[in-house]
């Protein structure tokens, strides 16, 4: 996936071309304010939207081993030209990951309009010691999705850096809604592993991606999750619990429509 020309941020090169991003993109990037836009408050129709799957670690420079990772990948569509965090994690709350591992979202906080196209905006690094400017850049800078090609079946871009590479993957959904999944484990009697993942339909397949992964030891929330979902079809969530002894996972499954 190529990266736009001066848009790195480590160097200070994306802040000296102000007046291209004001002039090409209509934002403001000393504007670092995240969207103000709740979920379900920024589109009153069916719009196309753009849904990303998952993002993997494809390269890192330790082939085998942990890495200590943090920073932020946001998109920016036209709805407000601001922040909308995919990943975000500060320097002192990475996340430990290996090379061909999935990077954990926490984000977006509303669904990603696709009208013309999308920037997407990113800043990670590798903790490496005690200092900061010890850390290994993994990707750095700014690249555009072009909604007028792009697929409406999952597709697979890898961004590249300095220190390695994320593939991400995502799509076009086509006049679809914005819907919310908030998951409460009220009670939790022995620990458990928990894995949640939905399921959307696309023009002519259903495409079915992680949400939540983890360990369940106590009484929690598990976040929430926006994802779009094509008007007037079925969003489809699936539970999987494995106890520790157990022979055989147990799978719950449950749908809701979209309207």
């Amino acid at each position: 996936m190529p990266i736009i020309s001066g848009s790195s941020h480590r160097d200070g090169a994306i802040y000296k071309r102000a007046t291209y991003w004001e002039d090409n993109y209509f934002f403001d990037i000393s504007d670092r304010t995240e969207t103000r836009l709740e979920p379900a408050r920024a589109y009153d129709m069916p719009r196309n939207m753009m849904q990303i799957f998952s993002m993997k670690l494809a390269k890192a420079p330790i082939n085998s081993g942990s890495i200590q990772l943090y920073g932020y990948i946001a998109a920016r569509d036209e709805v407000d030209l601001r922040l909308n965090y995919v990943f975000n994690r500060t320097r002192d709350d990475p996340i430990i990951v290996q090379q061909g591992s999935l990077i954990e979202m926490n984000g977006p906080k509303r669904a990603i309009l696709l009208i013309f196209d999308v920037l997407l905006e990113f800043d990670m690094r590798i903790k490496n010691g005690e200092n900061e400017e010890d850390d290994l850049q993994l990707i750095d800078g700014i690249s555009e999705f072009d909604g007028l090609l792009m697929s409406w079946r999952p597709h697979e871009v890898r961004i590249g850096g300095n220190c390695g590479a994320v593939d991400t993957s995502f799509a076009l959904v086509h006049n679809s809604v914005e819907a919310t999944v908030e998951v409460i484990i009220s009670k939790v009697q022995t620990s458990f592993d928990l894995s949640l993942s939905s399921t959307i339909a696309l023009l002519e397949m259903d495409k079915e991606f992680q949400l939540f992964s983890g360990n369940i030891s106590e009484s929690c929330g598990l976040g929430s999750f926006v994802i779009v979902v094509t008007w007037d079809t079925l969003l489809h969530l699936k539970f999987k619990v494995d106890h520790e002894g157990c022979n055989s996972n147990i799978e719950r499954n449950c749908s809701f429509k979209a309207k």
